[in-house]
């Protein structure tokens, strides 16, 4: 990584037109990701990934760059035209670099995935595999995909810090179709955490796989799920991805400070029902979305969005902070170098509440039960919202009864906040990657399980 004195001289050449801030992103990272299809290994890919960004500030106005050269010449070269972009040339300046923030590190790796063969990679994957294709021989196809990181980072800035960072992650992801005549179903599982080969010590590859399977069966024998308004209870884990999509994205600086939220000016206000407290957490020990620093080089933290309905604080970037006139909050991410970095979610989860998850299933006369899931598209100007629900069940007379499929959930994100009357005591996280104008990064998505007292659902006709 680049010493502390070329730092300060390409962080100088970042000011020589008057801007009041300048940043340097260092990123070297390792990844292997593996394919395997119907048992057969499709693809086995390793690649380095190395570059620096340069950022600068002037006011409210930022210029972004970066290069694979770390030559002094290249940076200074690069410094200079980004700065050039901000304005006519001024006298040059000294930056001094004191500030050696030293993060505590709160995830441990056991097993760095770079000293693990690709044997026992692959022989997870197979396990995984073999688990999902022997569920049932109605499982035409599974997918079984790997992947792991080793991302080392340098952060330099001219408020003088100068510190250094490094995330493992590693992720198992079971994709099974089962199939029927033309028909064709499909489950997912996609487990990951902050950690080395580790990982395997905490998670069956045989559960994963059979859970993705189970999902796909179940569906495939499924009748269409009815239309309409109706209260319905969303399970635990991944179901987080509404509060995620439909609320978080609108609680991120990136939106706020250009007026782009519907919770924009609203501290303090409520903006959810009472029984409700969301978190945002980047230090959750070898969580997905978890990191010792944010990609500014800011501590993570444990941030309180909503507690108890009542609306306590964003999630916030430096940029985006002058803004608001508020301090950064430990939130700022990119998928890379090649990203100027901005407000984003780490680990985001709505916290337990005191429901049990039997009482809110017992409370629904005629709804729907979504026990997983899938992806949705949602306007965070609006919080319009529309989820796919990969697994449901019909609930009458406060019983689970029949699978359907076709379900979706539609709504917007702040009616639905107020709508939910009851929270379970069964909180769990899910793992995801979220796309946004700074790429897309791994993030932890939870909930306990959740009851929403009215929302559509939108389904399909029987034919």
């Amino acid at each position: 990584m680049i010493s502390r004195e070329i730092a300060s001289m390409v962080l100088a050449k970042c000011l020589v037109t008057g801007g009041d801030f300048a940043e340097i992103f260092e990123e070297d990272s390792i990844t292997n990701s593996i394919a395997l299809i119907d048992s057969k290994v499709e693809n086995a890919l390793g690649g380095r990934s190395y570059g620096i960004g340069i950022r600068i500030f002037k006011g409210f106005k930022s210029v972004y760059a970066y290069t694979n050269e770390n030559s002094l010449s290249s940076l200074l070269d690069t410094a200079y035209k980004a700065a050039l972009a901000l304005g006519q040339l001024k006298e040059e300046i000294t930056v001094v670099l004191n500030n050696d923030k030293v993060a505590n590190t709160l995830h441990n790796i056991k097993f760095y995935p770079s000293s693990i063969d690709y044997t026992k990679k692959i022989g997870v994957m197979k396990e995984a595999y073999k688990s999902a294709k022997d569920y049932s021989s109605e499982i035409s196809q599974v997918k079984v995909s790997y992947l792991d990181k080793e991302q080392r980072i340098l952060i330099a800035n001219s408020d003088g810090l100068y510190t250094e960072d490094e995330r493992v992650r590693t992720r198992l992801s079971i994709s099974a179709i089962a199939s029927k005549g033309s028909e064709n179903q499909t489950g997912f599982e996609g487990p990951g955490r902050l950690k080395g080969f580790e990982m395997f010590e905490e998670i069956d590859p045989s559960y994963y796989g059979k859970e993705a399977a189970r999902v796909a069966h179940t569906m495939l024998h499924a009748r269409n799920c009815p239309a309409g308004n109706m209260p319905v209870a969303i399970d635990n884990g991944f179901g987080g991805v509404i509060f995620h999509e439909a609320c978080g994205h609108s609680l991120e600086a990136t939106s706020v400070a250009k007026g782009n939220s519907v919770f924009t000016g609203k501290l303090g206000q409520q903006i959810a029902s009472s029984k409700i407290t969301a978190i945002d957490d980047g230090t959750l020990a070898n969580h997905w979305g978890s990191s010792n620093i944010d990609d500014e080089g800011n501590l993570t933290r444990r941030n309180i969005l909503i507690e108890n309905g009542i609306l306590k604080s964003y999630m916030i970037d430096k940029l985006n902070g002058r803004r608001m006139g508020m301090e950064p909050t430990g939130s700022s991410r990119r998928q890379s170098y090649k990203y100027a970095p901005t407000s984003r979610m780490t680990n985001t989860y709505i916290a337990s509440g005191e429901d049990s998850p039997q009482d809110i299933i017992k409370s629904i006369d005629n709804g729907l039960y979504a026990k997983k899931m899938g992806g949705g598209s949602v306007n965070p100007v609006t919080g319009e919202f529309n989820f796919a629900v990969s697994e449901g069940y019909i609930v009458k007379n406060g019983e689970i009864q029949e699978p359907v499929r076709g379900a979706s959930l539609i709504g917007k994100g702040s009616e639905v906040l107020m709508n939910i009357d009851m929270v379970g005591n069964n909180l769990k996280q899910g793992q995801g990657m979220c796309g946004s104008s700074s790429g897309s990064i791994e993030a932890n998505v939870g909930q306990p399980m959740i009851r929403v007292k009215e929302i559509t659902v939108g389904g399909r006709s029987e034919e």
